[in-house]
């Protein structure tokens, strides 16, 4: 217990601590968002410093690394000890870093053509599959369960190849799905450090209850998930409305990276789509808004993702925040009910 308060710790002091001196070298170097001019409301955020999901997980991944190490044992005295990481952790972090770096070469694109469009859709995709392809590969050697999974595997066994489409989807899906409900000032950064902080107690319960769920490594995993939450807390200060900093494809494209790897390094595949509710809801937005559009010549919404519609109803820009932020509150905390709910009408019957 005291490692997950260390891990989330470290990080939400280094990114609060950080992020201010960020936000100088970021104006210093005139690397500003670009907003679209069809979304009303939004050109005061014109030139706000971007990237800053650098920041978030520079701090994520030393919250984590630093939670490993003892500085003081019981009965030992004072010392440096370096605690073993577990695979399936460090495949948490690669996705975190790897969907990361495709993020920031599409903010970094924005920034040298000096406009709201970065990497083409076909380098952006093919970086995202070439992370999922790598985490899938490393999953398999790591003995990641390869059976479809809600709260716990469901004896469906996909194999190899229907196991590496899985993941090539749900890490492509999350992180688009992530990148695009980060529209306005704080949203993500919100309803992430929700559905991290469900994920810490999913994994750290898994590890309390070892032999129920059989997830190695579990307690390292929910330190890995600790660090990310710890991480977007403290940017949500700066983040908030009005944002002094956004994270831009950096921050989203990460985030949704390593949510998507936690519902996989847990066996809560099909779990994810209840506590990942608000993602769902904005990416379903999108398809439905793009099929009723090309197929009908009409819209569903006045703007999609569903965020801009409620903009565009009038909602202040912080009422649509605020909501949505309840409205992943909910998801989450159904996903937990529903996992613990499975604990509890399963437990029993485990000899």
């Amino acid at each position: 217990m005291i490692s997950l308060l260390v891990s989330s710790a470290t990080a939400f002091v280094l990114v609060i601590l950080v992020t201010p001196f960020a936000i100088k070298l970021l104006r210093r170097h005139n690397i500003g968002q670009f907003i679209q001019s069809e979304v009303e409301g939004h050109m005061h955020k014109q030139g706000v410093p971007t990237m800053g999901g650098v920041v978030v997980v520079t701090g994520a991944v030393l919250g984590y690394l630093l939670a490993h190490i003892k500085v003081f044992t019981v009965g030992e005295g004072f010392g440096f000890v370096s605690q073993p990481m577990s695979d399936k952790a460090l495949l948490g972090l690669f996705a975190l870093v790897g969907m990361a770096v495709i993020g920031f070469a599409d903010d970094f694109a924005k920034f040298a053509r000096q406009r709201n469009q970065g990497l083409s859709k076909r380098w952006k995709f093919g970086g995202q599959l070439l992370v999922a392809a790598i985490f899938a590969w490393g999953a398999s050697n790591a003995g990641v369960s390869t059976e479809l999974s809600f709260a716990r595997p469901l004896g469906i066994d996909l194999g190899p190849i229907l196991f590496f489409g899985l993941v090539l989807f749900m890490l492509t899906a999350t992180a688009n799905g992530v990148n695009l409900t980060d529209g306005l000032d704080g949203l993500v950064a919100g309803s992430s450090a929700l559905v991290f902080g469900s994920y810490v107690l999913i994994a750290f319960w898994q590890s309390r209850n070892a032999s129920f769920y059989e997830v190695d490594g579990a307690l390292d995993i929910a330190l890995f998930a600790a660090a990310v939450l710890g991480a977007a807390l403290a940017f949500l200060w700066w983040n908030a409305a009005p944002a002094k900093i956004i994270m831009g494809d950096t921050g989203s494209h990460a985030i949704g990276g390593a949510i998507a790897a936690l519902a996989l390094l847990t066996n809560t595949q099909l779990l994810l789509v209840v506590i990942g509710g608000l993602f769902v809801m904005e990416t379903v937005s999108v398809i439905l808004q793009v099929i009723s559009f090309r197929g009908f010549g009409r819209r569903i919404f006045l703007m999609a993702p569903i965020h801009h519609h409620f903009e565009l109803k009038g909602w202040p820009e912080t009422t649509v925040i605020i909501r949505f932020w309840i409205i992943s509150g909910m998801t989450v905390a159904v996903g937990v009910g529903l996992f613990y709910g499975d604990w509890v009408s399963s437990s029993s019957i485990v000899p």
